[in-house]
């Protein structure tokens, strides 16, 4: 009896170990799958937020080296093997994806799967040259650089709306816009296309018109008021001046427009043989209008030109204070007595 009643206890003791390693791994396998599907695996401070990116032309090995840089996984592993275990591969889509502290692996796949993107706020507010409008666009944007260049230089997307390639910066209004991510480059354009229909509305149309000009020569000029002065109470005298320039025939001999033709940022005063220099952009060798912007205007230097005040100045010069601020005359001789003082100053504080 005593032998049954120790090997019964024995299989009871074998069965209760067995048991137990049943429980166990069903509790550690459970803990597993809770720690990799359900529970948070973004580090990122607390009441804090941060986003994950999916690109459009990449693989998932691509999108996960861009997911390790970013560092926001606690566990990128355990990420990537659950979206093919759940069988979300293939099925995430392109987009930036909000994430927070409390994000898990299944919420976030669950999201990418869905498509469901937070949009950016973007505040666009100046460019100079093309190139400084693609490096802003597609640095905030999925949208190709070269994609972007080819469409600005590409007449068809511009020609209904009376805009030439040498001006289809002026697209861009400045203004702050809401975009997804991965917004591609001809969508871009389309978008800006649209805003700046938009934005000249019948009231400016009927301004342009008025000046007879059209709305492409109203923000050229609007690009050089823009260089001209940075004081906004100023703006509507500057444009006045070049508008009567532009009635008399006379050459604007505007500085920015040599420095633009130059392309030397670090010229202080514009003189000598600069103002010889062969370009279309040469506003002391040509007269008229340049053939494109030197910058995009800001709203407030379109709306100064197409309500431009009307004056007999034909000339301007920089304060010798310094200030930001013009001396406007009507006169050459007058001019010359104000553009003396200028220039002494500069000399005064050694500006070559």
């Amino acid at each position: 009896m005593g032998t049954k009643k120790s090997k019964l206890s024995f299989k009871k003791k074998v069965g209760y170990t067995i048991l137990t390693l049943v429980v166990f791994m069903f509790i550690s396998a459970a803990l597993k799958i809770y720690e990799d599907v359900l529970a948070s695996n973004i580090t990122l401070p607390e009441n804090s937020k941060g986003y994950v990116y999916v690109g459009t032309r990449l693989t998932m090995d691509q999108n996960r080296k861009n997911w390790k840089e970013s560092g926001l996984f606690r566990n990128l592993d355990a990420f990537v093997r659950v979206i093919k275990v759940l069988g979300f591969e293939g099925k995430i889509k392109p987009g930036r994806y909000e994430v927070k502290p409390s994000t898990s692996n299944y919420n976030l796949i669950r999201l990418m799967a869905s498509g469901r993107q937070t949009p950016i706020d973007i505040t666009f507010k100046y460019a100079e040259r093309k190139d400084d409008l693609i490096k802003f666009w597609s640095g905030l944007l999925e949208a190709d650089s070269n994609e972007l260049s080819a469409l600005l230089n590409d007449a068809s997307l511009f020609e209904d709306i009376g805009i030439d390639t040498m001006n289809s910066i002026s697209i861009f209004i400045p203004n702050t816009y809401n975009f997804y991510w991965n917004t591609p480059a001809e969508d871009l354009l389309l978008r800006m296309k649209k805003e700046y229909q938009l934005f000249w509305n019948n009231e400016r149309k009927t301004k342009a018109a008025a000046l007879n000009l059209t709305n492409q020569q109203v923000s050229i000029l609007a690009s050089i008021v823009q260089k001209e002065t940075y004081q906004k109470a100023e703006m509507p005298i500057v444009a006045g001046v070049y508008y009567n320039r532009l009635k008399k025939g006379m050459p604007f001999q505007a500085d920015p427009t040599i420095l633009y033709a130059i392309n030397d940022k670090s010229i202080k005063r514009v003189a000598g043989a600069m103002l010889q220099i062969e370009s279309p952009f040469n506003t002391y060798k040509y007269s008229g209008l340049i053939p494109g912007p030197i910058c995009v205007p800001s709203v407030q230097a379109i709306d100064a030109v197409l309500n431009l005040q009307k004056h007999n100045y034909v000339y301007f010069c920089a304060k010798e204070d310094f200030s930001g601020f013009h001396n406007f005359a009507s006169s050459f001789s007058q001019h010359q007595l104000n553009a003396r003082k200028y220039q002494r100053e500069l000399n005064r504080r050694g500006i070559r």
